[in-house]
């Protein structure tokens, strides 16, 4: 840990990226001991990983862009154009929502299973930005964010790789998929990194943006999908507590 704190931030998103990404195929791995998950436990953990990433948005993100600037509108300014972005992706890239079902974008002949694919790198997107950005502004920040994604990639990449298997997959071709669904997250890590580092006024736009982006996939597809087969109350439980592991998190290593 010491020689990676040292080391250039660029380094620092990208070997963070690939952790996000190892904790995501960690996951997917559960369809390889178990064939089926009930849904109570699905929803569950969407419930944990809805959490997680809702209190990385403010106390890893949010927080630090208004404590940097005097002002709260260039805050609001990036928050809101982070989920204009991902509305604006959904729009355009033709898609097959991993959760919902749901299909969205421009209307194509790809295969499902493509579609799916689209849907997953979109998600992973904000994660992948998110840990860059973080640290480009200092490693404290990018550890603890780093952990809080890695640890809620874990249920996302079984929430990913079981519905696989449900439409007919085998378990190691759904271990693939689910594990090859963060494989952006390293790459825009590094993106995110590069941005701040050498544009660093865009700092404040760059967290509050990577959170509106977050918070836009929380809403629109975990929130909804844990809670759309009778198991709320679950949901919410779980949701309360990620919400508190990550911001344990973040006060501890942050």
């Amino acid at each position: 840990m010491e020689g990676l704190q040292h080391s250039s931030p660029v380094f620092q998103a990208l070997a963070a990226g690939m952790f996000t990404w190892l904790l995501t195929a960690f996951g997917a791995s559960a369809v390889l001991l178990k064939k089926d998950i009930s849904q109570r436990l699905m929803d569950g953990l969407l419930g944990i990983a809805a959490g997680i990433m809702l209190a990385a948005s403010f106390f890893s993100l949010l927080l630090p862009a208004i404590e940097m600037i005097d002002s709260v509108a260039p805050v609001v300014f990036g928050f809101l154009a982070g989920g204009v972005f991902l509305r604006f992706l959904d729009i355009m890239i033709p898609h097959v929502h991993p959760f919902t079902g749901k299909e969205e974008g421009l209307r194509t002949s790809y295969k499902k299973i493509t579609l799916f694919a689209l849907a997953v790198t979109i998600h992973n997107i904000p994660e992948g930005m998110a840990v860059g950005v973080a640290f480009g502004r200092d490693f404290s920040s990018g550890i603890s964010l780093a952990f809080g994604i890695g640890l809620q990639n874990i249920p996302e990449g079984v929430a990913i790789a079981v519905p696989l298997v449900a439409i007919g997959y085998t378990r190691l071709r759904s271990f693939i998929y689910g594990s090859l669904s963060a494989v952006v997250e390293p790459v825009f890590a590094l993106a995110g990194a590069f941005a701040v580092m050498y544009f660093h006024a865009i700092l404040p736009y760059a967290l509050s943006f990577a959170a509106g982006a977050m918070v836009f996939v929380v809403v629109e597809d975990l929130i909804p999908e844990a809670e759309s087969n009778g198991n709320e109350d679950l949901a919410t439980i779980m949701a309360l507590l990620g919400f508190a592991v990550m911001m344990t998190l973040d006060v501890a290593l942050g």
